[in-house]
């Protein structure tokens, strides 16, 4: 897989930049010569990759709410970009059972007031709108969902994706459709990853940095649903297909303006227990895990992606498996208990990855 279009140059505006996976991603387009601006709230955790590796220096940051529909089109308008990476989100499972009017307004109107301002825009080619592997309708199927199936959703945020998805399918239909292309010059798609992982995610109530927390702390890890089976990836894999999405919608636009699934191969759906301990064996000092026994909200029991689409058309294959993930994500973390400099980091373990691309 080839990552085009040459970056060096290109206007992309990223939304969610200050989060984990927009961190990763503004690292990657940066060091690509790309001149990214982003758009988000404040760095959502304490610390955050994105003031870790000081990107207030290198990109053009906006701190601003999606749900501000003015300030995020004065935003873009001043930006004046060719490609949009849509990633703001409230990307949190428990979080939407706590928060699920925030949760649907954020995810929902947000993607809504991201396509309004893109509409205004004239200078605006390609447009990615990254969603979740959670806005299927989830029958738990030993088999991997596929672009065509139905969206759901059971809880809020995963009812929150699955509608960011049929409005950015609505937006495509009436105001960017592929067969009026040379009218609007505009393709958007969206994109479905699975769990990601990777050094420098602090979220709360997410598995890798709830371990991660705990170790650093001396403690054992409480670990929920320890046989729930999710597609974990490094978070590399799905901005690799990202990157390479955006560069055939820039060059190619109709034929790509769709839905694509990014998940890691079959063998790598493995269930929380076996995180936990393939992490443990690549970290011996740590203290090691308990499961939690108590109530929890629900979540699926079995999710896969089925990403035959993206691996065709695509060109878009994974390339580190679930213990190379791993074992990346001890290395960053062993790297920033040691202070060393985790920009720096992250592009070496970016560079790696682009070897074998």
């Amino acid at each position: 897989m080839e990552i085009k279009p040459s970056w060096k140059n290109k206007k992309v505006f990223l939304t969610g930049h200050t989060g984990f996976k927009g961190a990763w991603l503004s690292i990657w387009l940066e060091s690509l010569g790309a001149k990214v601006t982003g758009y988000a709230l404040k760095p959502p955790t304490r610390p955050s990759l994105f003031e870790l590796c000081r990107l207030d220096r290198r990109v053009r940051s906006n701190i601003g709410d999606v749900r501000d529909a003015a300030g995020l089109k004065r935003a873009l308008l001043a930006a004046r970009p060719e490609i949009v990476i849509h990633m703001a989100a409230q990307p949190l499972v428990r979080e939407s059972y706590r928060a699920p009017a925030e949760t649907y307004s954020t995810n929902v109107m947000g993607t809504v007031n991201l396509l309004e301002a893109v509409r205004a825009c004239g200078s605006v080619r390609a447009v990615v709108n990254v969603t979740t592997d959670k806005c299927y309708e989830n029958r738990e199927h030993l088999r991997g969902y596929k672009e065509g199936e139905p969206l759901g959703g059971y809880d809020p945020y995963s009812s929150s994706k699955a509608c960011s998805e049929l409005v950015t399918s609505a937006y495509r239909s009436s105001f960017f459709n592929p067969a009026d292309y040379k009218k609007h010059g505009v393709a958007v798609a969206t994109a479905r990853a699975g769990n990601v992982i990777g050094g420098g995610d602090w979220a709360a109530d997410r598995l890798i940095p709830d371990i991660i927390r705990a170790a650093l702390r001396g403690e054992k890890v409480r670990i929920r649903n320890p046989r729930a089976i999710r597609p974990w990836q490094h978070v590399l894999e799905p901005l690799a297909g990202y990157l390479d999405l955006a560069e055939k919608l820039y060059t190619n636009g109709p034929r790509y303006a769709q839905g694509w699934n990014f998940g890691p191969d079959a063998g790598d759906a493995k269930d929380v227990e076996w995180i936990v301990k393939r992490l443990f064996a690549a970290w011996p000092e740590a203290p090691g895990y308990v499961i939690d026994r108590g109530r929890h909200p629900h979540e699926a029991h079995f999710l896969k992606l089925d990403s035959s689409k993206a691996r065709r058309e695509l060109g878009w294959a994974p390339r580190w498996h679930i213990g190379e993930a791993i074992d990346r994500i001890v290395a960053w973390t062993r790297a920033c208990a040691a202070k060393e400099d985790l920009r720096e980091v992250c592009l070496q373990q970016i560079r790696e990855y682009a070897v074998k691309l």
